[in-house]
C-alpha cells in the first residue's frame, strides 16, 4: 500500500496549491483512495446502488478536501485556485 505523494495529487486533481496538497497528502490515503473520494464526488448515486457504504475514514475526509476545492472553483470562476496573485 504505497501513500499518496505530490506527483500522485497534481495527476489526478490538476494543479492546486501547496496547502491543499499538504492536506490531502496529510490524510495518509492511497493512490486508490483518492480514486474511489473522486469517483463518490463525481456520481455518488450509483455507487449508493450498488449498495457500498458511504464514504468513511480516509476517503470520507478526501470526498471533503475535493468537494471544497470544487465549491472555491465554482465561485472563483475561471481562474484555477491558486492561479490569482494579491494586488501590489
Amino acid at each position: 500500500m504505497q501513500h499518496l505523494s505530490r506527483d500522485d495529487v497534481t495527476k489526478a486533481v490538476g494543479s492546486v496549491d501547496d496547502v491543499t496538497i499538504a492536506e490531502i497528502i496529510g490524510t495518509g490515503a492511497t493512490v486508490e483512495e483518492l480514486a474511489e473520494a473522486q469517483a463518490w464526488l463525481a456520481n455518488d448515486e450509483p455507487m449508493i446502488n450498488d449498495l457500498r457504504p458511504l464514504a468513511q475514514g480516509r476517503v470520507r475526509a478526501l470526498v471533503d478536501i475535493l468537494s471544497e476545492l470544487e465549491q472555491d472553483g465554482e465561485e472563483e470562476g475561471p481562474a484555477s485556485p491558486g492561479t490569482m496573485s494579491p494586488a501590489s
